[in-house]
């Protein structure tokens, strides 16, 4: 079991994918971790989540509850502040840097805030693991498709976060840093699902951007088996990326209203939006593998290369626009995750 008895640190670990880490950490299904914290800057989504862990209604929830008395753990802190991420990493094993501004249209009118925090930030752990010489042995960044030929400072920010932590190979010998990117994880906060559905409930309309756009779609889960096959089997500066499924946000409309009597209108393309979005660029295909469900996109840095990849997997970019699901395999798809937004609204 590949993370028996480490000192995981989440960090972000209070955001929908963090909370997911950290379920799925709990269930033991990876091995028993020896302590989990999370790390974030929210005070308030902390004492919430402790008490989400801690008060589970379930039968089948209390390896969960017993696990997140023994061993899970917070601590409030900035990945903008050096200082407090040099604390955070002290005795640490593995971290999942899941810490972000991530809103698109906020990033686009604070700029600045989304360079702190997806920039600096991922510069301070690297430099936090470098100077205190601590033994973290691996690094996983989350980032996302936006990252890939961006066009918003979201993007533009994660791609700089992605090139920080692959040179950090360089600088940090005895840690190995890897990332994961994916598409549109369809039940966290943010997604276009849980705004559809909200939409729907309060009797529409139900607003698109664009006819022609395109995401990938995954759920929470998939994006956790994402970081967890990194960890596993991702090598020095590797990139993983999910072969996942692409919809029009239009036919996700259509199946979420269900044939209601509900009004859907087209507002236009929101400031650094992509009509479809791109996981592997032309550029880095020609240095992408593949591994059983995931692409791997090998290092640019000439140092980290390994041997020249002989035969692409790909014969173009890995786009959204390749439409892969209609209306039932949407439906097949959001019928799990439904209730579980649904919930989540209500909470």
């Amino acid at each position: 079991m590949f993370l028996n008895n480490k000192h995981i640190l989440v960090t972000g670990g209070t955001g929908s994918l963090g909370k997911t880490i950290v379920r799925r950490l709990l269930t033991g299904e990876a091995g028993v971790p020896r302590r989990i914290t999370v790390f974030s800057r929210d005070e308030t989504k902390q004492h919430h989540m402790r008490a989400d862990f801690r008060n589970l209604g379930e039968a089948t929830d209390e390896t969960i509850y017993t696990r997140s008395k023994d061993i899970l753990a917070f601590q409030i802190g900035d990945m903008r502040d050096r200082d407090s991420v040099s604390r955070a990493i002290q005795d640490v094993d593995i971290v999942f840097n899941a810490a972000a501004l991530k809103q698109v249209p906020t990033c686009e009118q604070f700029p600045f805030q989304a360079v702190q925090t997806n920039v600096v930030g991922a510069q301070n752990l690297v430099c936090a693991i470098r100077d205190t010489r601590n033994q973290v042995e691996q690094v996983v960044a989350i980032s996302t498709d936006k990252a890939c030929k961006p066009i918003n400072v979201m993007g533009m920010t994660k791609a700089i976060m992605e090139r920080i932590f692959i040179e950090a190979n360089l600088q940090c010998s005895h840690t190995r840093f890897n990332g994961v990117r994916y598409g549109n994880v369809i039940a966290s906060r943010g997604s276009v699902v849980p705004f559809f559905i909200q939409q729907i409930d309060g009797g529409g309309p139900v607003t698109i951007t664009t006819p022609d756009m395109t995401r990938f779609l995954l759920s929470l889960d998939q994006a956790v088996d994402t970081v967890f096959a990194a960890v596993q089997h991702a090598r020095t500066g590797e990139i993983f990326v999910p072969k996942v499924q692409a919809a029009r946000i239009v036919d996700l409309a259509r199946v979420l209203i269900d044939g209601r009597d509900i009004a859907v209108i087209n507002t236009g393309i929101r400031p650094g939006e992509k009509v479809h979005e791109i996981m592997v660029s032309e550029e880095e295909r020609i240095r992408t593998v593949e591994r059983g469900a995931y692409y791997v996109i090998q290092p640019m840095l000439q140092e980290l290369q390994p041997a020249y990849v002989d035969q692409p997997v790909l014969g173009g970019e890995y786009s959204s626009q390749d439409v892969t699901l209609d209306d039932d395999g949407i439906r097949r798809l959001l019928g799990p995750i439904i209730p579980q937004i649904r919930q989540g609204l209500m909470a």
